[in-house]
């Protein structure tokens, strides 16, 4: 995504462990050379590299709001959008559901305080039937994002006191420790307030979204059903496939 709206978001106040920056090459012939040299001897060659204007994309919808922003005053009904991208997150693991580069689906909804806490309730509702309907078990939980530092252990707790995130977990790896497969977020009017996205009587717009880790569910789903999809319940593949 472009990187001037990367660095309005504000997500490298909140997350910069979690960033992902594309860096290129940008030096002379001679750096070129040097740069190789380095490369056969085992040393570092990543000191000529400068930063792009583009970064890697922490959430589908990130890129979304500024675009919105842009068109104007929503309309009076609000403003629903359907998204999805590879996302990237600089969080190493073995664990296979925890993926440093991934697919996100998302809903996003804007508009009033009402209308998005309605919709993401409809979708925390939807979300369990959908998963119970694919033969899986889930729990809803509240939630809150891994904000950095001293300053995040206040915005984290801030975020759970408020009831701003839940996910919806579902065990693959670990049954003690299931695995988040869908969250459902309230922004409240924080996106709003910091891209200019304006209800069509100039109220500041309330946004939320639903977001769904397609690899995660798709290793929920051989996980508990096996390999073969062809011996998977009727049920599964009937609600999956029609």
């Amino acid at each position: 995504m472009n990187r001037a709206f990367f660095e309005k978001s504000g997500y490298m106040k909140s997350f910069p462990q979690l960033a992902g920056t594309v860096h290129s090459f940008c030096g002379s012939e001679l750096d070129h050379v040097s740069l190789l040299q380095c490369m056969e001897v085992g040393e570092d060659w990543t000191k000529g590299q400068e930063a792009t204007d583009i970064v890697l994309t922490p959430a589908a919808c990130y890129p979304l709001y500024p675009t919105v922003a842009k068109r104007g005053n929503l309309p009076k009904t609000g403003g629903l959008f359907d998204l999805q991208s590879y996302c990237f997150r600089h969080e190493p693991s073995k664990d296979p559901a925890r993926q440093q580069l991934f697919r996100m689906r998302e809903y996003v909804c804007m508009g009033t305080e009402e209308h998005v806490t309605d919709f993401r309730q409809r979708w925390m509702d939807r979300g369990v039937e959908m998963m119970k309907a694919v033969g899986l078990e889930v729990t809803i939980d509240i939630a809150n994002d891994p904000f950095f530092g001293r300053a995040g252990k206040m915005l984290a707790n801030n975020q759970r006191d408020q009831n701003l995130k839940f996910e919806l977990l579902i065990p693959i790896t670990s049954s003690a420790n299931p695995t988040a497969c869908m969250s459902f977020n309230y922004h409240q009017d924080a996106f709003g307030t910091k891209w200019g996205l304006n209800l069509e009587d100039g109220s500041v717009a309330h946004t939320a979204c639903v977001g769904f880790g397609l690899e995660r569910i798709a290793l929920a789903l051989l996980h508990h059903h096996g390999l073969d999809t062809v011996e998977w319940p009727e049920s599964v593949r009937k609600a999956l496939w029609g």
